[in-house]
């Protein structure tokens, strides 16, 4: 595909980002007309120089559609049952016998979500520290995935397994366990073999505790109140390892690109096992989650995506029509601004969805 610069539109989607309070953004397109990549806002508070167009970032809970792909490629080659129980596989963890592989990819396991789980009531049970002053203080802290996993199962279940639906990172740090118990190799290692090295994704990678980004980035601020003061601190130095697998990764809009369009065009996944992955399962309500995606009606297509941020500074979006002819990929960062994530992201998001599908 060719790179064409004649998009306005796009340009005038992104800086809404950087006018709405976010540090920087790069975005990547690719449809019909061929491939647009630009960038808006700034690398870092003490310069003026742009987003570097392909750096890397944390892309937060993205990691989680990597994590469905590989465990329902396991399924394809019949070392896992969609429908079979997890406890089989890892009895260490003396798991409820009826949670199955399906409830960890669609969240429907009730499993108490370790960063601290959030009702509708307001009510809030903290977790590990993953916001506020106590995560910055925090944040080069190093956790093992079964510390993660038995911190959670130390607290009572949300619900019944499959009785609810609730968006938890323990479900995916258990399922990348359970990929490194059903093939012997880390998850790491599955996702290198499976996925990174067959589509040439040499920028993406699972960090493990390692706190740096290692090749070009924009830098990301956290911004937290500390008693009567708010601070503002660089935390583009973080320790991944407190989302494994299920925040953790680094990646770049090119690499999110070439995985969402194969993934969505069929060359990961068996047809049958896609659409496992496509369809939302009917707890999930508007948010149409199937496993380890959402589904949204654009009143004209179906697309396909999932978005994430890290605990601080970072985020990314990835989305996909049914074919994975047409994507939008992005790597967003904070600066200091005094705003109100929930106020400003989805309106932006918004416009820049409609302006690319």
């Amino acid at each position: 595909m060719q790179t064409t610069n004649d998009r306005p539109e796009l340009q005038e989607a992104a800086q809404e980002f950087v006018d709405a309070g976010f540090g920087g953004l790069e975005l990547r397109v690719h449809d019909a007309r061929g491939e647009w990549v630009g960038t808006a806002g700034i690398r870092e508070l003490s310069s003026d120089e742009k987003p570097p167009v392909d750096g890397l970032c944390r892309v937060g809970s993205v990691t989680k559609t990597f994590v469905s792909t590989v465990v329902l490629q396991l399924v394809a080659e019949g070392k896992l049952e969609l429908d079979g129980r997890v406890a089989d596989h890892l009895p260490r963890f003396e798991l409820d016998p009826r949670i199955t592989v399906r409830m960890l990819l669609n969240h429907t396991t009730g499993l108490f979500n370790y960063t601290g789980e959030y009702f509708p009531d307001g009510t809030v049970v903290p977790g590990l520290p993953a916001t506020g002053k106590d995560w910055a203080d925090n944040r080069l802290r190093g956790y093992a995935p079964q510390e993660l996993v038995e911190f959670a199962l130390s607290k009572p279940a949300r619900f019944e397994p499959g009785a609810e639906w609730s968006y938890a990172n323990t479900n995916y740090t258990i399922a990348a366990l359970l990929i490194e118990a059903v093939t012997g190799r880390t998850f790491a290692e599955e996702l290198e073999r499976r996925i990174l090295k067959p589509l040439d994704l040499t920028s993406t990678l699972e960090p493990g505790d390692r706190t740096d980004i290692p090749g070009p980035h924009s830098h990301g601020y956290f911004r937290y109140q500390d008693g009567d003061d708010w601070q503002v601190v660089d935390v583009t130095e973080q320790n991944p390892s407190l989302l494994f697998a299920a925040g953790s990764m680094l990646s770049t809009t090119r690499d999110l690109q070439v995985f969402m369009s194969a993934l969505q065009s069929g060359k990961l996944l068996p047809a049958e096992l896609l659409a496992e992955m496509r369809t939302p399962e009917p707890k999930s309500g508007p948010l149409n989650y199937g496993l380890g995606l959402f589904a949204q009606d654009t009143g004209s297509e179906t697309i396909y995506h999932h978005n994430g941020s890290a605990p601080g500074g970072y985020g990314a979006l990835m989305f996909s029509n049914t074919d994975g002819t047409k994507t939008l990929t992005a790597a967003i960062t904070m600066a200091d601004a005094d705003v109100d994530l929930l106020q400003i992201f989805p309106p932006a998001l918004d416009r820049l969805v409609k302006a690319v599908f």
